[in-house]
């Protein structure tokens, strides 16, 4: 099996046309055509269903297409990885992160990589935690800041916990009362405007919610952080939110709820790959900004870095 092969394999799968897969791979049709027989000989199953000009996975290619995604990242990791211990003085971090962190103190972080290791590329995907996870299992990010507890049962991530932070109710600045805190309860009566499936907040507010015995009122739901946030400032409805994530809009107040919600934030990689030399010096740099933020109190309210004992 070879790696030609696999990449043959999922241009195929993914574009669902030959020709289209054999543009993309930079090869003549008939070689593509080739490769993926060859392919389907050594696993002794086909791979494509090609009726009536149709193109689509057999039970054997849905099986092989997420391991050759692996594969095929794994093998570029390894690559990249090589050219940096032969002196090169290049790379690539590939991170993910929560809405939450791309909005407020990330981009600091990554500023300081940058200005240290000015050749290393920085690709930054932002999603939910649970996104995160899928992505990081799949070979697709080298790291990722994601949320404990992990909502999944895959035993092949290392975790790190590197903040905590403090979540509570965004509502419009004029209309959020002078109340030093909300309770849970309170919700009940207000709309709420949520996040889209797979966001670690929509879950722990329905959590919440349903512990005290009720099921919020939507307003709106589906949206990104961005949004959700232009909605509450519309007056849409509230929505349970990071602290941090309210520095710099004026518009919008936050209240804590009681009891207090909290959440914690961990740097993952895969526990079957070890990170890159430029992984590795970035979760140095970022390591060492908390602490420095820590330090000298600029962290955003609501914030605070886990210490090594915590």
């Amino acid at each position: 099996m070879q790696l030609q092969q696999l990449a043959s394999f999922v241009a195929v799968a993914e574009t669902r046309h030959f020709t289209q897969a054999a543009e993309r791979m930079r090869v003549a049709q008939p070689s593509l055509s080739k490769q993926i027989k060859a392919l389907e000989t050594e696993l002794g199953a086909p791979l494509f269903s090609r009726a009536r000009g149709n193109v689509t996975l057999t039970p054997a290619g849905e099986a092989l297409l997420p391991l050759a995604r692996r594969m095929l990242a794994d093998a570029e990791t390894a690559r990249r990885e090589v050219a940096e211990l032969a002196g090169l003085r290049r790379g690539r971090v590939r991170l993910g992160a929560t809405p939450s962190l791309c909005a407020g103190l990330l981009a600091d972080a990554l500023a300081r990589f940058h200005d240290d290791y000015p050749g290393v590329e920085l690709q930054v995907e932002e999603g939910g935690s649970r996104d995160l996870v899928r992505a990081l299992a799949r070979g697709q990010l080298d790291l990722a800041l994601i949320i404990l507890p992990l909502q999944s049962d895959d035993p092949a991530l290392v975790t790190e916990e590197i903040l905590r932070e403090t979540l509570v109710v965004a509502a419009p600045a004029h209309l959020a009362g002078r109340k030093p805190y909300l309770r849970i309860e309170e919700l009940r009566r207000r709309p709420l405007v949520m996040f889209r499936r797979g966001y670690d907040l929509r879950e722990a507010t329905l959590a919440a919610c349903r512990q005290v015995g009720f099921e919020p009122r939507f307003a709106v739901e589906g949206g990104e952080m961005d949004a959700v946030l232009r909605f509450v400032e519309a007056g849409l409805g509230v929505a349970v939110v990071p602290s941090m994530v309210l520095d710099g809009r004026p518009n919008l107040a936050g209240t804590p709820l009681l009891p207090g919600l909290t959440r914690t934030i961990a740097l993952a990689h895969r526990k079957d790959v070890e990170p890159t030399r430029a992984a590795q010096a970035f979760r140095a740099t970022l390591l060492s900004f908390l602490t420095e933020a820590t330090r000298e109190g600029t962290l955003p309210e609501g914030v605070e870095a886990v210490t090594e004992g915590d």
